[in-house]
């Protein structure tokens, strides 16, 4: 099974539309055997779950993520893992043991209300979510 994660700085990067790296880990047997850094080549929002599709992932790690990104993650076959923050590895082995904690709901936390945005005016999918600013 191949797992991607946003990847910043050993970090999960907080927006899945604008992340320019994945770390794709290679599991098996409930542990990791292999990983790699790939780089979006500036591909975003609709174009990621194709990239990641390619890659073979079957699950995606990632804090913030929209409800079209969310739709077409499903439509390729990736299980979502949102709302999660923290260092890669870490998750990754939590979820490799069932100890992952993520939230079945979009987050929207890469933008501020105060700026004058409103949910759903900034691609984050608004759609019955929360946001986190």
């Amino acid at each position: 099974m191949k797992i991607a994660v946003t990847y910043s700085d050993g970090q999960i990067f907080q927006h899945f539309g604008h992340t320019e790296h994945f770390k794709v880990y290679e599991a098996a047997d409930g542990k990791v055997v292999r990983s790699e850094i790939l780089d979006t080549n500036g591909s975003g929002h609709g174009a990621l779950a194709g990239f990641l599709a390619d890659q073979g992932v079957g699950a995606l790690i990632c804090g913030g993520i929209g409800g079209g990104a969310q739709t077409a993650l499903a439509r390729v076959g990736i299980k979502l893992y949102a709302g999660v923050s923290g260092d890669a590895d870490t998750a990754v082995k939590n979820l490799l043991s069932g100890t992952l904690a993520f939230s079945t709901q979009a987050n929207c936390g890469h933008h501020s209300h105060e700026q004058g945005q409103a949910c759903g005016e900034h691609g984050c999918g608004g759609g019955g979510h929360t946001c986190g600013a």
